[in-house]
């Protein structure tokens, strides 16, 4: 393989990932790796395997598009784009810590369109449980065992 620009344009994660899973599969015509590229496959391999454990491992590159298409609506930079694209911040302060001088560029209804923009276009963890969640479920079991008590007490003292 031969560099012939190195700054020729960003990559997203999903086209690293992409990329080092074909160099894994060997469909990149390369050659075999000479002596100064011994740990190729090793940084290979853990970079593969971060990635996948990462946003866009869930992604395609028609979300991309999508996702690409949908950012036109607001005045951000392309760093800026390829940073909420690799990130996918699921809240409003993850994407104000993201796009610089947020505060000052974008409203409040501004954000949270972005943060919607996000999640509608790029998929996440399907999983996904808020902290209000599990502390609503954590006070429900509460008061159903404290029920529970109430009815054990009842039924013993008849």
């Amino acid at each position: 393989m031969e560099v012939i620009n190195e700054n020729a344009g960003l990559l997203s994660n999903l086209e690293v990932l992409l990329l080092l899973k074909d160099v894994q599969a060997g469909r990149n015509n390369q050659q075999k790796p000479n002596k100064d590229q011994q740990n190729l496959g090793t940084i290979t391999y853990e970079t593969v395997k971060y990635l996948e454990r990462s946003p866009c491992a869930l992604q395609t590159p028609d979300h991309v598009a999508a996702f690409m298409h949908a950012m036109k609506d607001f005045a951000l930079t392309r760093a800026e784009k390829l940073q909420l694209l690799n990130n996918r911040p699921t809240s409003e302060v993850e994407l104000i810590l993201m796009v610089e001088e947020s505060e000052e560029r974008f409203s409040d209804e501004d954000i949270g369109g972005l943060v919607t923009a996000i999640a509608t276009h790029l998929p996440g963890p399907e999983a996904e449980v808020s902290v209000a969640a599990v502390a609503e479920e954590e006070e429900e079991m509460e008061e159903k065992e404290e029920g529970e008590e109430a009815v054990d007490e009842d039924y013993v003292a008849i």
